[in-house]
Order: structure tokens, then C-alpha cells, then sequence
């Protein structure tokens, strides 16, 4: 009965108020097997609540007794003892220590090797949830020896075996490259890379996840991930119907074209950038964001990489990202990938300049409601942008709108491009920007003050004169004090 009112969340207080913790502890060692896996059910529901639960289970000293039933009872005890390890163990660190404490991690690597599958999941499903938390855990769950097994469950036939243990390698790799490569030493690698097809979306988001906390460490784990063979399959995910296999699998590419050119190269040739651009234009929100990364990565390694970024035709689509999305963690990313891109030739910048992001990017830069993150990559994405573009059209704008720390770049870039070029010289005139040159208020001595004195210099100086603030009235008083010749 208890079992059963632990599931419904309203039950658990009153159940807790009553004192059904010390109630349930005799039970563990009733003589009825069922009643001790009742208990043990009902134990692990109120346990998986809150942490105030799972903490009364540590200090009512109910675990010794689980772990020593755990190795002893038949099948339906150990699902249910497991059960509540893990439910306790998934709150906190120090609950999960509390369970590696009282001995739990050889009896559930043992259960891993059980007959039964149902077993064998519950054992993974609290080793995992025990490694989640930090890397001194996950050793604990290494030392244990629970790796080797965890990779042959991952080759059972039961689809929810499967799904388990991959979570679990992936919870006990995310830490630091030393766990990645334990669980490459046991050979997880090749068995996770072949199952990146199966037609199971939740086993998927698992393998790819796995091979996402591997890849992520180093250049030589990456590289490992690489040589089981993943692509050009893992590109098939990028289209699943699965948002969340969608952005595994991006988070996997990800993670491998951040390290270096050549890994970034190698997506490029199988035709990865041009999956994720397309990826990224089916779905929103959260799920488009590693792919947004992704492509930030590749730009940054090397021109051509860029270059080959806008081919596909990344930044429309990371402008539209810009443009849509309303998190600011979402555009910041953007607006970054944006900059990587544009930073690296005249050409570059222009093909992200032409897409007239530079203003939007400005707006974010210089709104209130932008957070400090999404200002900051706003105002770096222009300067990388602006540094770079020769592109006028797109610079002639910020003559007008920018302040005075993004001016200096704009006005920076029309000084390197106007003594080059008669054509731009005589639009800068007609358009009516070498008139709000003049207007520009720059220190003496400045970098601004040269940049202004060098586009003056591609001028005859009466028409800069003419141009200049107060021109008029100097006629004007010419006007005045002019006496015409009387014959």
C-alpha cells in the first residue's frame, strides 16, 4: 500500500509526517519475499522525491542492508534494492557518496553480470547516476570495475540494456579526459559507433551523447571517435525526427571539429557543414545551438574553413538564427560564429556584411535588455567584421549610428579604402559622409584624428572646407563684409 501511495507526489509528505521510514527498515528482512521488495519499491519511490528523503534513507542506515541483500535475494530484490541506490544516489554528491561509502558499487558491478537483464539495467542505471557527479565518483565507478561490463551490456539485444549502459559511459567520460580514455581502452568506441543507426531514437541520443563526452576531451580522443567510421553515417541523425538526436548528433561534430583544421577539414569533405547548416534550419531554439557552435569552430581554424562555411551558405542561416531566436544565449553564439567567419579577408567580411547583420548586430550591442554576454560578442563580432570589410555600403550606416569605441574601426576602414579608389571617393562626397566625417569630434594626436586626417587627404581642400561644420556661416560673414566695386 505504501509502494503504491509513494507514487503519486501529494501522498509523500503525509507518508513522511507518519514515520513510514522506520516502518519500511524491518520489512527489508521480513521472511515473505514479496513484502521485502515491497519495501524496498517503496523505499526507492519516497527516496527518488526529494533529497530530504533520500537523506533519511542514508541516516535511517538502510543501505548497509540493501547491499547486503543485494548480493544474497533473487532477481525481483535486487531490481528493487537497486533501485533505491540509485534513487538516493541521483540527488547530490555526498548522497551518492554516502552510497559508495556502505559498499554499493561491488555488489552493483557484480548485478551487471547477472542473468537477468532487468537486473543488469538496474545496476547500470545506479552506477551511472552515481558517476554523473564529478570525476572522483565516476573513478570510484571505474575502479569498481564496472567499464568492461558496462561495454558488453551495451551489446545485449534488450533495447533498454542498451540505452542504460550508454548513458552510463557517457556520465563516466564527461569528466575528464583520463575517464574518456578508460572507456576507450575497453573498447566502448567501436560498439557505440556502430549502433549510431539503430532505429531506436532514445538508444540514439545516447550513443551520440557517449561519443560526444569522449570526442570532447582531445585532439587523440576525437581522433579516435573519427576512426570508427562515423561518418558520413552520424549525418543521417541531423535529420532525424528526434529533436534531440538532431542535436546530439550536432553536439558530437561539434565537439570533433573544435580541436583542429584537419578534424574541421575532414567534416568539410564529408559534406557536414552543409548537413548542420541544413540542421540548423529545421529546428529552433536550444537544438539549433551546437550547430551554431559548430560552424563558429570550423571558422575560426582557417580561411578556407570560413570560406567554406559561406559556400554552403552558413551565414544567411546564422543570421536568420540572429535575427529569430529569443534566448540571448542563442544570439550571442550567432553573433560570435558570425564574427569568426568575417574576420579572416575583405571577402569574408563582405559575404557576412552583404546579409545586413552589421546593424542588427550594433542593436544588440548597444540594447539595455541584451545580457553582458550577448553585448560582448556583439561588439566582438563587429570589430572582427569591421576590421576587415572594405565593403562600403555596409560601413557607411555606422558613419551615423555607432558610438564613438565601434566609430573608430568604420571610420578606420573608409581611411584604407578611399585613397584606392576614385569611384568610392566621389560616392563618400555625394552621400553625404565625408560631410559627417567633418562633423566627427576626435582627440588630437588620436588614432581617430589620423584615420580622419587621412580620408581629408584624398580630398582638394576646398571641398573638405566646404564640407566642414560652420563653412556656411564663414560665407556667410564673407557676404557680409564684402564691398562691391562701384563704378
Amino acid at each position: 500500500m505504501v509502494a503504491e501511495l509513494a507514487t503519486r507526489p501529494q501522498n509523500i509528505e503525509t507518508l513522511q509526517n507518519a514515520g513510514v521510514m522506520s516502518l519500511l527498515r524491518p520489512l527489508l528482512l521480513d521472511v515473505v519475499p514479496t513484502i521485502q521488495q515491497t519495501a524496498a519499491l517503496a523505499l526507492g519511490r519516497l527516496a527518488n522525491y526529494n533529497d530530504d528523503l533520500a537523506e533519511a534513507v542514508v541516516k535511517g542506515d538502510i543501505l548497509p542492508q540493501l547491499v547486503y541483500s543485494l548480493a544474497e535475494q533473487n532477481r525481483f530484490y535486487k531490481k528493487a534494492a537497486a533501485f533505491v541506490l540509485r534513487a538516493v544516489g541521483k540527488h547530490s554528491p555526498q548522497l551518492a557518496q554516502a552510497v559508495v561509502d556502505c559498499g554499493a558499487l561491488d555488489t552493483l558491478v557484480i548485478c551487471l553480470e547477472d542473468f537477468d537483464p532487468g537486473v543488469k539495467e538496474a545496476a547500470a542505471w545506479a552506477l551511472g547516476y552515481i558517476a554523473r557527479h564529478n570525476a572522483e565518483l565516476s573513478q570510484a565507478v571505474v575502479d569498481a570495475g564496472a567499464v568492461p561490463l558496462l561495454v558488453l551490456c551495451i551489446q545485449e539485444p534488450e533495447i533498454a540494456l542498451k540505452r542504460i549502459a550508454a548513458s552510463a559511459l557517457s556520465d563516466i567520460s564527461k569528466h575528464s579526459p583520463e575517464l574518456a580514455q578508460t572507456v576507450v581502452d575497453a573498447g566502448a568506441v567501436a560498439h557505440l559507433a556502430q549502433m549510431i543507426l539503430n532505429p531506436d531514437p532514445k538508444l540514439k541520443r545516447q550513443i551520440l551523447s557517449a561519443l560526444s563526452q569522449i570526442a570532447k576531451h582531445s585532439v587523440d580522443l576525437a581522433e579516435m571517435v573519427v576512426e570508427a567510421e562515423i561518418f558520413p553515417v552520424v549525418l543521417t541523425c541531423l535529420k532525424d525526427k528526434d529533436e534531440y538526436v538532431k542535436k546530439n548528433a550536432s553536439t558530437l561534430i561539434r565537439e570533433i571539429a573544435k580541436h583542429t583544421p584537419e578534424l574541421s577539414q575532414l567534416i568539410v569533405n564529408a559534406g557536414g557543414v552543409a548537413a548542420v547548416i541544413d540542421c540548423i534550419g529545421s529546428c529552433k531554439g536550444n537544438i539549433r545551438l551546437p550547430g551554431i557552435m559548430m560552424l563558429g569552430y570550423v571558422a575560426t581554424h582557417s580561411e578556407n574553413l570560413a570560406m567554406a562555411v559561406i559556400i554552403s551558405k552558413g551565414v544567411p542561416q546564422l543570421s536568420i538564427c540572429l535575427s529569430e531566436e529569443p534566448e540571448d544565449h542563442i544570439k550571442a553564439a550567432a553573433a560570435w560564429a558570425l564574427g569568426q567567419i568575417g574576420r579572416h579577408t575583405p571577402e569574408h567580411a563582405r559575404a557576412v556584411a552583404v546579409t545586413n547583420i552589421l546593424p542588427v548586430l550594433l542593436s544588440l550591442y548597444l540594447s539595455t535588455e541584451s545580457s553582458e554576454d550577448l553585448q560582448v560578442k556583439s561588439k566582438k563580432a563587429i570589430k572582427n567584421i569591421l576590421q576587415k570589410c572594405t565593403y562600403l555600403p555596409a560601413l557607411e550606416p555606422f558613419l551615423y549610428e555607432a558610438p564613438p569605441n565601434i566609430l573608430k574601426h568604420v571610420v578606420g576602414q573608409f581611411s584604407k579604402v578611399l585613397p584606392h579608389d576614385s569611384k568610392a571617393r566621389r560616392l563618400f562626397v555625394t552621400s553625404g559622409g565625408l560631410k559627417k566625417v567633418q562633423e566627427i569630434k576626435a582627440e588630437p594626436g588620436s588614432l581617430l584624428q589620423e584615420y580622419i586626417n587621412n580620408i581629408n587627404n584624398c580630398y582638394p581642400e576646398e571641398i573638405v572646407r566646404y564640407y566642414s561644420p560652420g563653412f556656411s556661416d564663414t560665407l556667410l560673414q564673407r557676404v557680409d563684409s564684402y564691398q562691391p566695386l562701384t563704378n
